[in-house]
């Protein structure tokens, strides 16, 4: 059986989990980046911030715990950890443009084979605007894209060139789908880990890019 949307997902933002580090502070971005919150490793202090103006975002609420002051800039109700503080949105946006933010997680409509990312319009269907994501691929130190390997039609997402208009230039270090980790590298998309469940035959045909594979071949991607 095929993994269904919800276990796509969860494997994607279970696997960028792993990345982060005690005493980070990380920005997480709108649709399935969010998803990370749930997944901080137990035991690690991990701060993460909302460029709405909060430090301290804690995983989803449960229903009889949601505070509908509590909101996160994709406007979902949030939870929040001890500690937690609030600003405004230009003392969130100099921590972001201060370098300040160790790692970004954001998704993507369109990833390029030099680390150029799109991911914020579409032509001729409604801009709700690309939030905080130009600021946060120029001043993170570290730039995840957490999205689906392949459009719900089967289209590389993965491309040679960005077709879309752009959010930022050579700027991603490295791509989590759910079917593979790829890394950014001047030499060009280097294949770092394989899903159990897929084949490099299967990943190669829906990236547009010719992918690098490491001589001793691709890790198994856990999450």
């Amino acid at each position: 059986m095929p993994p269904t949307e919800e276990q796509k997902r969860e494997r994607i933002v279970k696997r960028v989990a792993r990345e982060l580090r005690d005493g980070y502070y990380v920005n997480l971005g709108i649709g399935i980046p969010t998803l990370v919150a749930n997944y901080v490793p137990k035991g690690m202090e991990v701060i993460l911030q909302s460029e709405n103006g909060m430090l301290g975002v804690g995983p989803y609420p449960l229903e009889s715990e949601v505070d509908p002051d509590l909101i996160n800039a994709g406007k979902e109700t949030i939870s929040e950890i001890p500690g937690c503080s609030y600003f405004s949105s230009a003392d969130s946006f100099a921590m972001i443009r201060g370098g300040h933010i160790d790692l970004t997680v954001l998704g993507a409509l369109q990833v390029d084979e030099k680390g150029t990312l799109a991911n914020w319009a579409v032509p001729g269907k409604m801009l709700k605007g690309m939030g905080g994501a130009m600021d946060l691929v120029a001043g993170a130190k570290r730039v995840f894209i957490a999205m689906e390997h392949a459009t719900k039609d089967g289209k590389p997402k993965i491309l040679k060139k960005c077709t879309l208009p752009l959010t930022g230039v050579e700027v991603v270090d490295h791509i989590v789908t759910e079917l593979a980790v790829i890394d950014v590298t001047p030499q060009g998309l280097v294949l770092r880990e394989l899903a159990p469940d897929a084949t490099l035959e299967q990943v190669q045909s829906l990236t547009e890019p010719k992918l690098i594979v490491p001589p001793s071949g691709p890790s198994t991607m856990m999450s």
